[in-house]
């Protein structure tokens, strides 16, 4: 066996190359082999044999509202990456925005990185965010290591993060795509949202019918045809419209560079079962029909959809009122994503090497982290230990979020998270974490 300073061992050990029983050693936090299940331990080194528990890597997540500094009541690096420790994820990417300031400006980037240093359990990057009058730091942002830049193409819900109408979104994408960035898109369409009935009350059909598909569908066709101009690099945030899937499929076929995520709240709840006034249900693209998911399930299989992340946005309880119109809309999951994602992909016969394609490889490559996302020889030794088959009732006073308004809450999943390590220490097993060591990311790491 190579150099190790640890070696953990299991049945099922998820690689690129499939699911096998194998010795994983570990130096200097990064992974420097794997190995035969049976390899001798080298002289030194630590053992930890963990049965027939999976060991998978770390998930990245790179969908993440942490809300920090300037709306901490509602999330904070802290108590984010402890649930997302909690859930097995090893890796997040801070959005833009909710936070104040949001990350425009090299100086606001500056003022995030400063208050997640100490707090961070996990590994945090930072997206940026492209807004009307903002294209001048774009390229700073870009070179301070943002790992991309967020837009939306209808109003956000917060004043301090404009909208980009069709025009401010060439000029931005064009700039982007000069230096080869990512542009990171909210899509849908605010004509559409206009135009749709506004009824608001506690009625989630009344909800339903205020963002029809059709303002995605739109704005996804819109974003499309920018990108293909300028041979741009576009990714779709949470993808809720089947609908869209068609055009994505075409544009890739013609070479246009699109990838697409969706979210596990998409893929495991639906309309039909939402309770009027259950605003924790609320989000922007929103929750829709069953038939519509399974469309979702389909293009995940086919690769049409490249990965799952949470978008993670919480808020106080207090903005989580009975009418849908007026209530925060963002759903909390980091802590359950991959035991809410697993449950239903397990029901619908795909494996737990599916699941670790869409939640960690995947999102991994979208930020161009090489350094994540698989269990490899010269990958960080990040991992999550997962007992597949266990299962456990979702309890909001066990949530690690700061505040505990789940979707999920009564919920029965499967697949317990025993443990989960970041570079080859054990930073949370049992409910029980270390102190934070995550490090802060740029996009060259």
């Amino acid at each position: 066996m190579s150099e190790a300073e640890l070696v953990l061992r299991s049945t099922r050990v998820i690689t690129p190359e499939g699911t096998r029983a194998a010795s994983v050693a570990v130096a200097d936090g990064t992974i420097t082999a794997v190995l035969p299940h049976d390899a001798p331990v080298p002289a030194g080194a630590r053992l930890e044999d963990l049965g027939d528990d999976v060991l998978l890597p770390g998930l990245v997540d790179t969908h993440v509202h942490v809300n920090d500094p300037g709306r901490t009541e509602w999330e904070g690096f802290w108590t984010a990456t402890r649930a997302a420790a909690a859930g097995g994820i090893t890796t997040l990417i801070d959005m833009p925005l909710n936070s104040l300031p949001p990350t425009t400006t090299v100086d606001n980037l500056r003022v995030k990185q400063d208050v997640a240093r100490d707090k961070a359990h996990i590994d945090v990057g930072f997206w940026g965010g492209a807004l009307p009058g903002n294209v001048k730091d774009l390229r700073p942002l870009h070179d301070a290591g943002v790992f991309g830049f967020k837009a939306f193409l209808s109003p956000s819900g917060v004043e301090e993060f404009p909208h980009l109408d069709q025009d401010q979104l060439a000029t931005s994408l064009a700039e982007i795509s000069g230096f080869d960035g990512l542009l990171i898109v909210h899509a849908e369409d605010p004509h559409h949202l206009d135009a749709a009935p506004q009824h608001g009350g506690p009625r989630y059909t009344d909800f339903l019918a205020s963002r029809p598909r059709d303002a995605e569908d739109t704005a996804i066709a819109a974003l499309i045809a920018q990108a293909k101009r300028l041979n741009a690099r576009v990714h779709v945030l949470h993808l809720s419209s089947s609908d869209a899937l068609p055009l994505i499929a075409q544009a890739r076929a013609e070479g246009v560079r699109i990838t697409v995520e969706t979210c596990p709240h998409y893929l495991t709840l639906t309309a039909e079962e939402v309770p009027d006034g259950a605003s924790e249900f609320k989000c922007c693209p929103p929750i829709r029909e069953a038939a519509n998911q399974d469309l979702l399930w389909q293009a995940l299989a086919d690769g049409t959809i490249d990965c799952v992340v949470t978008d993670h946005s919480p808020s106080t309880a207090d903005l989580k009122t009975d009418d849908f119109a007026t209530a925060w809309g963002g759903i909390s999951s980091l802590q359950l994503s991959l035991s809410a994602v697993w449950t239903e992909a397990r029901e619908r016969g795909h494996g737990l090497e599916d699941v670790v394609r869409w939640m960690s490889a995947r999102t991994a490559a979208l930020a161009g982290l090489d350094r994540k996302g698989a269990i490899e020889a010269g990958r960080d030794a990040d991992f999550a230990v997962l007992a597949p088959d266990e299962t456990f009732t979702v309890d909001p006073a066990r949530l690690q979020h700061r505040n505990r308004v789940t979707a999920y809450a009564g919920r029965t999943l499967r697949g317990v998270v025993k443990s989960t390590w970041l570079r080859g220490e054990r930073i949370v097993s049992g409910g029980e974490f270390t102190a934070p060591r995550g490090r802060l990311l740029n996009r060259s790491h």
